[in-house]
């Protein structure tokens, strides 16, 4: 939501979320949207505050969403070096039709990898399995060319029962695996994640709009 200052309140954000019900709804300021920087940092230009959503809890930090965002800024002729989500600043980088942001593992509490022994056994499992909080299953497709079948379960109640693409579960793989990733996840998305040192990790990938892109 681009025009996040309409509802500066949590709770009118967080009832926004659950309404629309997705999976992550990102809002952020119009006006540092328009000038490229946040409205207490006016002179860094190119880093623009983010505030995330579930339908059910606020996220301090999510891949995918800012990926988006991202992309979506530049669409819009306004590209970012930065975008700011509470849990620290997330470098942008633009590669041709690649978006790509830069995070940390320590910035993903709470999420579960688990290794399944075959895509088949991954593709096979209910949605979303038994059991309680984040699960994301995962099999090699192609160890060698780092290659990695994935689905992510939040398993928190809140109705997004799978999730389509997880960046930060993608980043947290390939941070436990100290190696670079291509990860298709859900019915047809691509996570690439690429490890930085020091606990950082990059995820990127390509964007598609489902309407027009508002300049």
């Amino acid at each position: 939501m681009r025009a996040g200052a309409a509802l500066p309140g949590q709770a009118e954000r967080a009832a926004l979320a659950a309404e629309l019900g997705y999976s992550e709804t990102v809002f952020l300021d119009a006006a540092a949207a328009a000038r490229g920087g946040g409205p207490e940092r006016r002179g860094d230009l190119g880093v623009v505050d983010v505030d995330i959503h579930t339908p059910s809890v606020r996220l301090p930090f999510a891949g995918h969403p800012l990926v988006g965002v991202a992309w979506l800024l530049r669409e819009a002729g306004r590209p970012v070096r930065a975008l700011r989500p509470s849990a620290g600043e997330v470098g942008v980088r633009y590669d041709g039709d690649l978006t790509w942001v830069r995070g940390r593992a320590s910035w993903v509490p709470g999420r579960r990898t688990e290794r399944y022994g075959s895509v088949a056994e991954v593709d096979a499992l209910p949605a979303p399995p038994a059991g309680e909080g984040w699960l994301y299953a995962w099999a090699w497709e192609d160890e060698a060319a780092g290659t990695v079948r994935a689905r992510g379960f939040p398993r928190r109640g809140d109705g997004i029962v799978e999730d389509e693409a997880t960046g930060v579960a993608a980043l947290l793989l390939a941070h436990q695996l100290g190696r670079p990733l291509s990860v298709r996840q859900g019915a047809g998305s691509w996570i690439h994640a690429r490890p930085c040192g020091d606990g950082a990790v990059e995820i990127g990938g390509r964007v598609r709009a489902a309407g027009p892109v508002a300049r």
